[in-house]
């Protein structure tokens, strides 16, 4: 279909490390572990933060995709499992509601963005009672690569999780190329690269699982978006932050490594990414983007993990280590890994406010935790020996 027409490969690499370090990389994804499945709720839902005033009580399908993606890869089973079927069970539920925003799409009349579905479910699977920004369309994509690439790896029958697949591509064949919120709940009057890469990766990844006429539409989505970005979404050689922008963003590594937008090997890929951390990147820690203002514009873990997880897949392994360590270096004494730190904020004059607002910055932040493990795994260094 296109240069990316397969996904990429996880092989971990081989990292030349003391044991010292190794035993406390290994202690930290341990407790990531922990973290995770300990906060886990018994119906399957990674809550983002347990303590969070805006996050406990809610579930992304972005941030429990990644989570999963970094439990499968540290080997349980039985909790990734659990989180796929939890989202199996909403998207199941919402198969009529689907079906009536398909065939509102199909009639020239697409519904507005307040009818569409959430981005957050609470942990029975209904809507939130606080308004958010809500018609976010990346979550649904990461979770069909999510759910492919675990049930890959482990030899788990996709057929436990067909209806809900089913449900998540109907919606996105009919919302793909719509404007929406980003991965930061902001600017809904774009069209975003990464929103749109988290689609073709999902596209991409289940199609060869899904009847004829779904498998051909799901190309036929991949190959527009391919050539979307393509022509609207690149600007002085790299990937932008949305359609017909110059800007970069936190998020764009994904768009190569794990959604295979952009083939790793290429130019538009070197560049993208070294224009990230020519803009983002500060001592490994990687900021959003460079308007940030979110409790001042911090520098987010998960953000360093993404940008170690593309430079490992290249195979620069010290340029992946030198930002799984900086990770490492922000848990606090309990192994808890935040959101975002403040060590080099964007606008500070900016914090107080959202402190005031919804607290201390997010900690423990499961998505980090998740990130961390991907990371670690990724560089080969989950293994209980030094391989």
């Amino acid at each position: 279909m296109t240069e990316t027409d397969k996904r990429v490969p996880t092989c971990p690499a081989t990292v030349a490390i003391d044991a010292d370090e190794r035993t406390r990389i290994r202690a930290l994804a341990e407790h990531s572990h922990a973290v995770i499945t300990r906060h886990q709720d018994d119906g399957g839902a990674y809550p983002a933060s347990p303590t969070f005033s805006a996050y406990r009580g809610y579930a992304w399908l972005r941030d429990g995709s990644f989570t999963a993606e970094g439990i499968s890869r540290y080997g349980d089973t039985e909790s990734a499992n659990r989180f796929h079927d939890w989202v199996d069970g909403v998207l199941r539920g919402r198969r009529e509601q689907v079906d009536r925003l398909v065939a509102a799409a199909l009639r020239g009349e697409p519904p507005p963005a307040d009818e569409m579905l959430p981005t957050r479910y609470t942990f029975d699977g209904a809507d939130g009672s606080d308004p958010w920004w809500d018609f976010q369309t990346d979550g649904y994509g990461m979770w069909l690569w999510s759910v492919v690439t675990h049930a890959d790896r482990h030899g788990i029958d996709i057929e436990r999780w067909r209806r809900g697949i089913t449900v998540a591509v109907d919606y996105l064949l009919s919302c793909w190329d719509r404007c929406c919120y980003d991965w930061w709940e902001e600017h809904v009057e774009q069209r975003h690269v990464s929103t749109l890469a988290a689609i073709y990766g999902g596209f991409t990844t289940v199609a060869t699982l899904l009847d004829t006429r779904r498998a051909d539409a799901v190309r036929t989505a991949a190959e527009d978006i391919y050539d979307l970005v393509r022509e609207e979404g690149v600007a002085a050689g790299h990937l932008t932050k949305w359609l017909g922008n110059s800007a970069v963003d936190g998020s764009l590594p994904a768009c190569i490594v794990p959604f295979g937008l952009v083939a790793p090997d290429t130019e538009l890929a070197d560049t993208t990414l070294k224009a990230v951390a020519h803009d983002l990147d500060v001592d490994g820690g990687v900021h959003r983007f460079t308007a940030d203002v979110f409790y001042g514009g911090g520098q987010w873990i998960l953000l360093a993990a993404l940008l170690g997880w593309n430079l490992a897949a290249r195979g620069d392994t010290d340029g992946a280590m030198r930002h799984l360590r900086w990770i490492a270096a922000q848990a606090n004494d309990d192994g808890d890994l935040p959101e975002q730190v403040d060590h080099h904020l964007l606008h500070p004059e900016t914090k107080a406010e959202w402190v005031a607002r919804w607290g201390e910055v997010a900690s423990p932040l499961l998505w980090s935790h998740g990130m961390y493990l991907i990371l670690a795994d990724e560089l080969g260094l989950l293994a209980t020996e030094e391989p």
